[in-house]
């Protein structure tokens, strides 16, 4: 007798031991399903190289088609600056000839004498070299080269916005990548427990205790997950395709990315906001565009003020004659000698066009000052917009995560309890649903914050420091 209830209370000390190791094993295979790259397709990620997203910038800011693009029209610019100085320096045109002349001549003079040749020959060497120097213009040569190092430096700040820009989708698409990869773990993991739910079902089938539509449902939706499954893989690789595609396709052709999306949490609307007018690079160079137009004004007076040219030439001709029918004429002919002076041009009456020129100068620096306005307010509500998105985010953030564990205890609960026969199959589902619908919350919150984050970063340019 004391046998039979030692052998009783070691049964049900086991059972209850076995009760918490189930417990245990669970939970910790839904966390590392979840938070861990290297539960899915195991056998296949060994041969993967995995991409850090430091590496995918460094990547995009080298071989993006969209950076690219804005380097070389700031290199066109740059180029301009470069040479702007030749609007200080004098023009200096030098032009030669050598002429060689058969020509037949007949002359009849006053007194009815005639005279002519047959096959006059000659020739002639030309040469001037002329220089013209622009002493005074209105200061418009100074306007125009100072507009020109405007154009320069507004084309570096366009390449640092599209850089940011490009991080800003890089960072984006990465992390979709992550999300969709954690996304698919977590369908996984739903497969597991549908397929825990198979075997329960048919075992209660078979002892006639359980419905046959259990077991059906049971399989359709394993069946709905296998599909998932399969889908989720298609948009995994279809978001690296992209990632890929920002960086020239310069990645492997098949890689891994991060199992986490990891988030700045400590952000700042005040930080932000703060003198973001000399942060945001769409917003200096807009800026930029008000200092453009006003040196292009500059350049309208200018051209109302009279032009002094300091002119120099030196000409060298030379011609010789085979022949000649007048006595005076020359057989060998040369000349050679410089001139310089001063011409002055001095502009009176053209149509009103300076004053027409000037006038629409004036209103391309007030349509720049509006268009900058217009783009800080932009920026200043985009801040507000995304600090809100941010902020919101947080605070679903801190919900899901605790409500994900609230889900995985119902559902361990709701499994164990229907293999005792006390739940039912619809609690059971119920509670896998829950847990599934958890995780889709869970997971989009994280990537939610992470795109508010990376929006205020973008917008105060902080992901290019």
């Amino acid at each position: 007798m004391l046998t039979l209830v030692k052998n009783l209370k070691t049964k049900k000390s086991l059972k209850k031991r076995n009760w918490f190791m189930k417990r245990s094993v669970l939970t910790a295979v839904c966390c590392a399903i979840i938070f861990s790259g290297t539960v899915v397709a195991q056998e296949n990620t060994a041969t993967q190289v995995k991409i850090e997203l430091d590496q995918v910038v460094a990547l995009a800011l080298e071989q993006n088609y969209d950076v690219k693009l804005y380097k070389s029209y700031q290199e066109q610019a740059a180029t301009d600056d470069k040479y702007s100085v030749g609007v200080l320096l004098p023009v200096i045109n030098a032009t030669g000839s050598r002429i060689w002349n058969s020509t037949d001549q007949r002359q009849v003079l006053a007194n009815d004498s005639v005279t002519q040749r047959k096959g006059v020959r000659s020739n002639s060497l030309n040469g001037t070299l002329q220089l013209t120097w622009t002493l005074f213009d209105g200061a418009k040569m100074f306007a125009t080269r100072a507009r020109l190092s405007e154009i320069e430096q507004q084309g570096e700040l366009n390449v640092k916005g599209q850089m940011v820009n490009t991080i800003a989708q890089v960072v984006n698409n990465y992390y979709n990548v992550v999300r969709q990869e954690q996304q698919l773990r977590a369908i996984v993991l739903q497969m597991s427990v549908s397929e825990e739910r198979v075997k329960l079902a048919d075992r209660r089938l078979q002892v006639g205790t359980g419905a046959k539509p259990e077991l059906l449902q049971a399989k359709v939706d394993l069946n709905a997950q296998r599909t998932a499954v399969l889908q989720q893989q298609t948009i995994i690789q279809q978001l690296k395709d992209q990632l890929n595609g920002l960086v020239n396709m310069q990645l492997p052709a098949v890689y891994n990315v991060a199992d986490t999306i990891i988030i700045d949490l400590d952000l700042k609307e005040e930080e932000i906001a703060t003198n973001i007018e000399n942060t945001n690079f769409s917003l200096l160079s807009y800026k930029k565009s008000i200092d453009v137009a006003a040196f292009a004004l500059r350049e309208r007076h200018g051209e109302r003020y009279p032009v002094i040219n300091f002119t120099s030439a030196y000409t060298y001709s030379h011609s010789i004659n085979s022949l000649v029918i007048n006595n005076f004429t020359p057989l060998d002919n040369r000349n050679n000698g410089f001139n310089y002076g001063l011409t002055l041009n001095m502009p009176i009456l053209n149509g009103f066009n300076n004053r027409r020129n000037i006038q629409q100068a004036r209103i391309l620096v007030e349509r720049q000052t509006i268009l900058y306005n217009q783009q800080k307010n932009l920026v200043d509500v985009g801040v507000k917009n995304a600090f809100v998105n941010y902020d919101n985010a947080k605070k679903v953030l801190l919900i899901e995560e605790e409500n994900i564990l609230v889900a995985r205890e119902n559902l361990f609960i709701s499994l164990e309890s229907f293999k005792r026969g006390v739940a039912t199959f619809i609690e059971l589902r119920t509670a896998q649903q829950s847990l599934a619908d958890a995780y889709n919350r869970l997971i989009n919150a994280r990537y939610l914050a992470k795109i508010a984050e990376t929006e205020l970063l973008r917008l105060n340019s902080g992901l290019l420091k």
